[in-house]
C-alpha cells in the first residue's frame, strides 16, 4: 500500500511539474501593417518576386470574363507604395501569377501569357482548348512546370517541356481556383464546388481532402513547411495545418471585403491581400 501510494504521489508531481512548465501553441493572428491607396483597379492576385523584391498586382479592370484589353499588371514596394500602376497593359482579365526564371506567367481569360520580366512584354502565349475557358490561377514547381486552372470548366492545364495540354479533365477536383505547387510531386488545389483545400499526386492524380467548410476557395500559399494559408474570395482567411485543422484568421465579410488570390512572404512574416472590388492591397503581419 505504501508503494501504492508513493507511487501516485511521484506520478501527480510529475504530472504538475508537466503542466507547469507545458505552454499550448500560441494562436496565430494578423496585424494590419500597411494599404495601398485605391488606384488599382479590381486587383485580383498579387505575386511577390525575390529577385526584384517587388509584389506584382494583377488588375481586372471590368469583367472577369471580358476581352476588353483593359486589363494590366502593377508594381508595388513591400511598404504598399504602387510604383508603376500600368507596368503592363493590353491584357483582358488577368488572375493568378507565378514567377520562372525571366518570365511572369500570367492567365488571361482564354490563354496563358509569359511576360518578360525585364521590361513587361509579353513574349508567348498559349491558348486553352475551350473557347468558353476561364483560366484562373498559376502555379510553377521548382523544374519550371506550370500548371494552370480552369475553373468553370473543371479542368488543370499543364505546361511542360514546351508542351501545353489539359492535364485533368473533370472529376474530383470541383471546379479548381487555387493551385500551388508543393515541390514536384504534390499539388494543392482550392476546389470552389465543394469549399476544399485538396492534395493532388501528380504522380497517380490521386486527390485527398485535407480541409473544407471553407467558401469560394482562392489564394493557396504555404506558411512554414507543412502548413497553409487559404483565402475565400467572399472575405475570409484560413490556417490549415499539415494535419488538416481548420482556423479561421481574418473575417472581412461584414466590411463586404474581399480576399481573393493571397500572398505571404516567409522572411518578414508578411500577408499581402487583392481586396478585388475595394481596389487596394492590405497586407497583414502574421503573428
Amino acid at each position: 500500500m505504501r508503494i501504492l501510494t508513493l507511487a501516485l504521489g511521484v506520478g501527480l508531481l510529475l504530472s504538475a511539474t508537466l503542466t507547469a512548465f507545458y505552454k499550448p501553441p500560441k494562436e496565430k493572428k494578423l496585424v494590419k501593417v500597411w494599404e495601398t491607396d485605391s488606384t488599382l483597379r479590381i486587383p485580383e492576385s498579387v505575386l511577390f518576386d525575390p529577385g526584384g523584391q517587388m509584389l506584382y498586382v494583377a488588375n481586372i479592370d471590368g469583367k472577369s470574363d471580358s476581352l476588353d484589353g483593359n486589363g494590366f499588371i502593377s508594381r508595388v514596394s513591400l511598404d504598399g507604395k504602387i510604383e508603376n500602376l500600368k507596368w503592363t497593359i493590353g491584357l483582358n482579365a488577368p488572375k493568378g501569377m507565378g514567377i520562372h526564371k525571366n518570365r511572369l506567367y500570367v492567365t488571361d481569360v482564354y490563354r496563358l501569357v509569359a511576360l518578360n520580366l525585364s521590361n513587361g512584354q509579353a513574349e508567348q502565349t498559349w491558348d486553352a482548348v475551350d473557347k468558353k475557358a476561364f483560366l484562373n490561377d498559376v502555379t510553377i514547381d521548382k523544374q519550371g512546370t506550370v500548371y494552370v486552372s480552369d475553373n468553370r470548366n473543371n479542368k488543370i492545364y499543364r505546361l511542360k517541356d514546351d508542351k501545353w495540354e489539359v492535364w485533368i479533365d473533370g472529376g474530383g477536383i470541383n471546379n479548381p481556383n487555387g493551385l500551388l505547387a508543393v515541390g514536384t510531386k504534390k499539388l494543392m488545389v482550392g476546389s470552389t464546388k465543394i469549399g476544399a483545400l485538396q492534395v493532388l499526386d501528380v504522380e497517380t492524380k490521386k486527390l485527398t481532402k485535407l480541409a473544407d467548410g471553407m467558401g469560394n476557395t482562392d489564394g493557396i500559399v504555404a506558411e512554414g513547411k507543412k502548413n497553409f494559408i487559404v483565402s475565400d474570395w467572399n472575405g475570409q482567411i484560413f490556417h490549415i495545418t499539415a494535419d488538416g485543422q481548420k482556423r479561421q484568421l481574418l473575417d472581412a465579410r461584414a466590411q463586404k471585403m474581399n480576399t481573393a488570390d493571397l500572398e505571404y512572404i516567409p522572411g518578414r512574416r508578411l500577408l499581402i491581400v487583392p481586396t478585388f472590388l475595394k481596389n487596394r492591397l492590405v497586407a497583414y503581419r502574421l503573428e
